[in-house]
Protein backbone atom coordinates (compact mmCIF):
# COMPACT_ATOMS: atom_id res chain seq x y z
CA UNK A 1 0.00 0.00 0.00
CA UNK A 2 1.11 3.45 -0.59
CA UNK A 3 0.37 6.66 2.29
CA UNK A 4 -2.07 8.96 0.55
CA UNK A 5 -1.42 11.33 3.58
CA UNK A 6 1.41 11.69 6.59
CA UNK A 7 0.51 14.06 9.56
CA UNK A 8 -0.04 13.56 13.09
CA UNK A 9 -3.14 12.77 15.51
CA UNK A 10 -3.48 15.49 18.14
CA UNK A 11 -5.38 15.53 21.40
CA UNK A 12 -4.25 18.13 24.26
CA UNK A 13 -0.16 18.04 24.00
CA UNK A 14 -0.09 14.30 22.45
CA UNK A 15 0.79 14.14 19.02
CA UNK A 16 0.82 10.61 17.09
CA UNK A 17 2.81 11.53 13.95
CA UNK A 18 0.88 9.01 11.29
CA UNK A 19 0.60 7.85 7.86
CA UNK A 20 -2.88 7.59 6.23
CA UNK A 21 -3.43 4.65 3.74
CA UNK A 22 -6.80 3.29 1.97
CA UNK A 23 -8.83 0.65 3.93
CA UNK A 24 -11.03 -0.81 1.11
CA UNK A 25 -10.52 -0.96 -3.27
CA UNK A 26 -12.86 -1.43 -6.26
CA UNK A 27 -12.70 -5.34 -7.24
CA UNK A 28 -15.31 -4.41 -10.02
CA UNK A 29 -14.17 -5.97 -13.76
CA UNK A 30 -13.17 -2.91 -15.45
CA UNK A 31 -14.90 -2.42 -18.60
CA UNK A 32 -15.17 0.13 -21.70
CA UNK A 33 -17.47 0.85 -24.13
CA UNK A 34 -16.84 -0.61 -27.60
CA UNK A 35 -19.17 -0.39 -31.13
CA UNK A 36 -20.67 -3.61 -31.98
CA UNK A 37 -19.77 -3.48 -35.57
CA UNK A 38 -16.19 -3.53 -35.21
CA UNK A 39 -15.69 -3.31 -31.61
CA UNK A 40 -13.87 -0.10 -31.93
CA UNK A 41 -13.76 2.35 -29.09
CA UNK A 42 -16.13 4.58 -28.06
CA UNK A 43 -15.25 8.15 -26.74
CA UNK A 44 -16.76 10.84 -25.05
CA UNK A 45 -15.94 14.10 -26.32
CA UNK A 46 -16.22 17.56 -24.26
CA UNK A 47 -18.49 19.51 -26.70
CA UNK A 48 -19.55 23.22 -26.34
CA UNK A 49 -22.96 23.71 -26.60
CA UNK A 50 -22.67 27.25 -27.95
CA UNK A 51 -20.03 26.72 -30.90
CA UNK A 52 -20.20 22.73 -31.67
CA UNK A 53 -16.36 22.61 -30.78
CA UNK A 54 -14.49 20.06 -28.88
CA UNK A 55 -12.62 21.62 -25.81
CA UNK A 56 -9.42 21.27 -24.68
CA UNK A 57 -9.59 20.44 -20.72
CA UNK A 58 -7.32 23.80 -20.21
CA UNK A 59 -9.87 25.71 -21.15
CA UNK A 60 -12.92 24.17 -19.41
CA UNK A 61 -14.12 26.09 -16.17
CA UNK A 62 -16.48 24.79 -13.28
CA UNK A 63 -19.89 26.65 -13.01
CA UNK A 64 -23.23 26.70 -10.31
CA UNK A 65 -26.56 26.67 -11.97
CA UNK A 66 -29.63 27.71 -9.83
CA UNK A 67 -32.02 26.31 -12.53
CA UNK A 68 -32.06 30.09 -13.96
CA UNK A 69 -28.91 31.69 -13.42
CA UNK A 70 -25.40 30.08 -13.93
CA UNK A 71 -21.97 31.61 -12.63
CA UNK A 72 -19.00 30.47 -13.95
CA UNK A 73 -16.11 29.53 -11.31
CA UNK A 74 -12.59 30.71 -13.33
CA UNK A 75 -9.99 28.71 -11.97
CA UNK A 76 -8.33 31.56 -10.86
CA UNK A 77 -11.39 32.12 -8.34
CA UNK A 78 -11.14 28.70 -7.12
CA UNK A 79 -7.53 28.82 -6.52
CA UNK A 80 -7.87 32.05 -4.55
CA UNK A 81 -10.24 29.87 -2.52
CA UNK A 82 -8.78 29.36 1.49
CA UNK A 83 -6.83 25.95 0.56
CA UNK A 84 -7.10 23.84 3.80
CA UNK A 85 -3.51 22.51 3.83
CA UNK A 86 -3.10 21.42 7.63
CA UNK A 87 -0.94 18.19 8.25
CA UNK A 88 -3.07 17.43 11.69
CA UNK A 89 -6.01 15.34 12.83
CA UNK A 90 -7.44 17.30 15.79
CA UNK A 91 -9.93 15.63 18.38
CA UNK A 92 -12.45 17.73 19.10
CA UNK A 93 -14.13 15.10 21.12
CA UNK A 94 -14.78 11.94 22.48
CA UNK A 95 -18.22 10.22 22.12
CA UNK A 96 -19.80 7.12 23.08
CA UNK A 97 -19.36 4.62 20.01
CA UNK A 98 -23.15 4.01 19.93
CA UNK A 99 -23.61 7.34 19.38
CA UNK A 100 -21.85 7.52 15.73
CA UNK A 101 -24.95 6.52 13.10
CA UNK A 102 -23.47 4.17 10.57
CA UNK A 103 -25.13 6.03 7.71
CA UNK A 104 -23.33 9.28 8.56
CA UNK A 105 -19.75 6.46 7.87
CA UNK A 106 -18.17 7.37 4.31
CA UNK A 107 -14.70 6.36 3.24
CA UNK A 108 -11.94 4.31 5.63
CA UNK A 109 -8.59 4.52 6.21
CA UNK A 110 -5.80 2.62 8.11
CA UNK A 111 -3.65 4.86 10.32
CA UNK A 112 0.29 3.61 10.48
CA UNK A 113 2.20 4.95 12.97
CA UNK A 114 4.91 7.06 11.52
CA UNK A 115 7.89 7.22 14.08
CA UNK A 116 10.58 4.90 15.56
CA UNK A 117 8.41 4.82 19.03
CA UNK A 118 4.83 3.42 18.55
CA UNK A 119 4.21 4.33 22.52
CA UNK A 120 1.72 7.45 21.78
CA UNK A 121 0.46 5.68 18.74
CA UNK A 122 -0.08 2.63 21.32
CA UNK A 123 -1.23 4.90 24.25
CA UNK A 124 -4.00 6.15 21.64
CA UNK A 125 -5.64 2.90 20.57
CA UNK A 126 -5.96 1.44 24.17
CA UNK A 127 -7.33 4.68 25.45
CA UNK A 128 -10.23 4.32 22.80
CA UNK A 129 -10.53 0.41 23.30
CA UNK A 130 -10.97 0.95 27.33
CA UNK A 131 -12.99 4.04 27.47
CA UNK A 132 -15.40 2.44 24.79
CA UNK A 133 -15.07 6.04 23.03
CA UNK A 134 -14.78 6.99 19.68
CA UNK A 135 -12.72 10.07 18.66
CA UNK A 136 -14.16 12.86 16.31
CA UNK A 137 -11.64 14.48 14.92
CA UNK A 138 -11.37 17.08 11.35
CA UNK A 139 -8.50 17.19 9.14
CA UNK A 140 -7.55 18.18 5.86
CA UNK A 141 -7.63 15.96 2.69
CA UNK A 142 -7.26 16.86 -0.91
CA UNK A 143 -7.57 20.44 0.24
CA UNK A 144 -10.76 19.77 1.98
CA UNK A 145 -11.89 20.14 5.45
CA UNK A 146 -13.58 16.70 6.53
CA UNK A 147 -14.98 15.26 9.69
CA UNK A 148 -14.00 11.74 10.72
CA UNK A 149 -14.51 9.14 13.49
CA UNK A 150 -11.53 7.37 14.43
CA UNK A 151 -11.67 3.99 16.19
CA UNK A 152 -9.86 0.63 16.50
CA UNK A 153 -9.83 -2.07 14.57
CA UNK A 154 -7.38 -5.38 14.94
CA UNK A 155 -4.93 -3.34 16.71
CA UNK A 156 -4.94 -0.46 13.99
CA UNK A 157 -6.11 2.78 14.28
CA UNK A 158 -9.35 3.33 11.54
CA UNK A 159 -10.26 6.53 9.97
CA UNK A 160 -13.66 6.76 8.88
CA UNK A 161 -15.02 10.31 6.97
CA UNK A 162 -18.29 11.17 8.23
CA UNK A 163 -20.98 12.53 6.16
CA UNK A 164 -22.16 16.54 7.15
CA UNK A 165 -25.05 16.27 9.04
CA UNK A 166 -26.83 18.14 6.30
CA UNK A 167 -26.01 15.32 3.94
CA UNK A 168 -27.92 13.27 5.66
CA UNK A 169 -31.71 13.05 3.74
CA UNK A 170 -34.48 12.80 6.59
CA UNK A 171 -37.13 10.02 5.56
CA UNK A 172 -40.50 11.30 5.51
CA UNK A 173 -42.71 8.80 4.67
CA UNK A 174 -46.51 9.76 4.93
CA UNK A 175 -47.49 6.02 4.72
CA UNK A 176 -45.66 5.36 8.29
CA UNK A 177 -47.30 8.15 9.71
CA UNK A 178 -50.18 5.81 10.49
CA UNK A 179 -48.84 2.84 13.21
CA UNK A 180 -49.75 -0.54 11.98
CA UNK A 181 -51.55 -2.87 14.05
CA UNK A 182 -48.97 -5.64 14.77
CA UNK A 183 -50.40 -9.24 17.07
CA UNK A 184 -48.51 -10.68 19.36
CA UNK A 185 -48.67 -14.12 17.40
CA UNK A 186 -47.42 -12.39 14.72
CA UNK A 187 -44.49 -11.11 16.44
CA UNK A 188 -43.60 -14.74 18.43
CA UNK A 189 -43.37 -15.83 14.63
CA UNK A 190 -41.16 -13.68 13.24
CA UNK A 191 -39.19 -13.95 16.10
CA UNK A 192 -38.71 -17.65 15.59
CA UNK A 193 -38.17 -17.14 11.87
CA UNK A 194 -35.04 -14.78 13.02
CA UNK A 195 -33.75 -17.38 15.41
CA UNK A 196 -33.98 -20.13 12.52
CA UNK A 197 -31.60 -17.65 10.58
CA UNK A 198 -29.35 -16.85 13.80
CA UNK A 199 -25.37 -17.11 13.06
CA UNK A 200 -21.98 -15.22 13.50
CA UNK A 201 -21.21 -12.88 10.32
CA UNK A 202 -18.24 -13.90 8.86
CA UNK A 203 -17.56 -11.78 5.67
CA UNK A 204 -15.42 -14.22 3.60
CA UNK A 205 -18.51 -16.49 3.42
CA UNK A 206 -19.54 -14.07 1.02
CA UNK A 207 -18.31 -12.95 -2.43
CA UNK A 208 -19.88 -11.04 -5.11
CA UNK A 209 -21.01 -13.57 -7.33
CA UNK A 210 -21.80 -11.07 -10.48
CA UNK A 211 -17.89 -10.14 -10.55
CA UNK A 212 -16.46 -13.86 -10.38
CA UNK A 213 -18.83 -14.98 -13.30
CA UNK A 214 -18.21 -12.19 -15.47
CA UNK A 215 -13.92 -12.77 -14.73
CA UNK A 216 -15.49 -16.29 -15.79
CA UNK A 217 -16.55 -15.19 -18.73
CA UNK A 218 -13.78 -12.40 -19.65
CA UNK A 219 -11.51 -16.04 -18.80
CA UNK A 220 -13.37 -17.95 -21.22
CA UNK A 221 -13.72 -16.06 -24.27
CA UNK A 222 -9.60 -15.18 -24.22
CA UNK A 223 -9.02 -19.32 -23.90
CA UNK A 224 -10.82 -19.36 -26.78
CA UNK A 225 -9.17 -17.39 -28.96
CA UNK A 226 -12.65 -14.33 -28.83
CA UNK A 227 -10.26 -11.45 -28.88
CA UNK A 228 -8.99 -8.85 -30.93
CA UNK A 229 -5.66 -6.70 -30.75
CA UNK A 230 -5.94 -3.98 -28.44
CA UNK A 231 -4.24 -0.99 -30.64
CA UNK A 232 -6.99 -2.30 -33.09
CA UNK A 233 -9.72 -1.18 -31.12
CA UNK A 234 -8.42 2.73 -31.32
CA UNK A 235 -8.84 2.63 -34.84
CA UNK A 236 -6.27 5.39 -37.47
CA UNK A 237 -6.95 8.63 -38.71
CA UNK A 238 -7.49 8.58 -42.34
CA UNK A 239 -4.67 10.45 -44.72
CA UNK A 240 -4.88 13.77 -46.11
CA UNK A 241 -7.67 15.87 -45.86
CA UNK A 242 -10.41 13.78 -47.84
CA UNK A 243 -13.96 12.99 -46.63
CA UNK A 244 -14.27 11.06 -43.35
CA UNK A 245 -10.88 11.96 -41.44
CA UNK A 246 -11.00 10.93 -38.10
CA UNK A 247 -10.68 13.77 -35.25
CA UNK A 248 -7.82 12.13 -33.26
CA UNK A 249 -8.24 12.49 -29.37
CA UNK A 250 -5.49 14.48 -28.64
CA UNK A 251 -5.47 12.53 -24.74
CA UNK A 252 -5.54 9.57 -25.96
CA UNK A 253 -2.79 10.06 -28.68
CA UNK A 254 -0.93 11.24 -25.46
CA UNK A 255 -1.45 8.05 -23.72
CA UNK A 256 -0.33 5.86 -26.35
CA UNK A 257 2.68 7.95 -26.77
CA UNK A 258 3.10 7.81 -22.88
CA UNK A 259 2.69 3.69 -23.53
CA UNK A 260 5.07 3.75 -26.62
CA UNK A 261 8.03 5.94 -24.62
CA UNK A 262 7.77 3.92 -21.73
CA UNK A 263 8.76 1.02 -23.42
CA UNK A 264 11.24 2.59 -25.57
CA UNK A 265 13.00 3.72 -22.16
CA UNK A 266 12.81 -0.17 -21.24
CA UNK A 267 15.67 -0.36 -23.78
CA UNK A 268 17.63 3.02 -23.00
CA UNK A 269 15.98 5.41 -25.55
CA UNK A 270 14.70 8.03 -23.15
CA UNK A 271 15.08 10.66 -25.38
CA UNK A 272 13.46 8.77 -28.16
CA UNK A 273 10.37 8.67 -26.00
CA UNK A 274 10.31 12.69 -25.29
CA UNK A 275 10.45 13.04 -28.60
CA UNK A 276 7.38 10.55 -29.79
CA UNK A 277 5.08 11.89 -27.06
CA UNK A 278 5.87 15.71 -28.69
CA UNK A 279 5.11 14.52 -32.26
CA UNK A 280 2.13 12.91 -31.30
CA UNK A 281 0.24 15.95 -29.47
CA UNK A 282 1.80 18.13 -32.64
CA UNK A 283 -0.09 15.68 -34.56
CA UNK A 284 -3.34 15.37 -32.97
CA UNK A 285 -3.48 19.07 -32.83
CA UNK A 286 -3.12 19.44 -36.70
CA UNK A 287 -5.66 17.23 -37.16
CA UNK A 288 -8.15 18.06 -34.81
CA UNK A 289 -7.67 21.62 -36.11
CA UNK A 290 -7.75 20.78 -39.97
CA UNK A 291 -10.56 18.99 -39.42
CA UNK A 292 -12.79 21.86 -37.43
CA UNK A 293 -11.91 24.07 -40.28
CA UNK A 294 -13.29 21.86 -42.83
CA UNK A 295 -16.18 21.58 -41.06
CA UNK A 296 -16.65 24.94 -40.35
CA UNK A 297 -16.51 25.37 -44.16
CA UNK A 298 -18.69 22.72 -44.67
CA UNK A 299 -21.61 24.63 -42.37
CA UNK A 300 -20.99 27.89 -44.29
CA UNK A 301 -21.33 26.38 -47.94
Amino acid sequence: MRAIWKGAVTFGLVNVPVKLYSATEDHDVPLHQVHDADGGRIRYKRVCEIDGEVVPYEHIDRAYDDGERTVVLTKKDLADLPAERDREISVVEFVPSEQIDPIMLDRTYYLEPDSKSTKAYVLLRRTLEETDRTAVVKFALRQRTRLAALRVRDEVLVLQTLLWADEIREAAFPALDEPAKVSEKELTMSAQLVSSFEADFTPEDYEDEYQVQLRKLVEAKLESGESVDTAATFGEAAEGDGEGAEVVDLMEALKRSVAESKSKSKSGSRSTSTTASKTASKTASKTASKTRSRSKSQKAG
